[in-house]
């Protein structure tokens, strides 16, 4: 796995997550639990859990990266 550990990810902090070719960009709203988050997309503004966006498995090329 490339990019961040789940443990630096920080509340009110802007992510790229790129998985199996696609990639979210979201901003972490509140942490629950210990390794996830409730985010919001930067672009839909919907809100879902971190680990609803690879809820069916981890690709090769799956990377966190924060963004400026």
């Amino acid at each position: 796995m490339k990019g961040l550990a789940f443990s630096s990810l920080r509340v009110g902090k802007k992510y790229r997550l790129t998985n199996f070719g696609e990639s979210s960009e979201f901003i972490v709203e509140r942490m629950v639990g210990r390794e996830d988050f409730e985010i919001k997309d930067l672009y839909t503004l919907e809100r879902c859990r971190l680990k609803d966006l690879f809820k069916f498995g981890k690709g090769k090329d799956f990377e966190i990266r924060e963004m400026d």
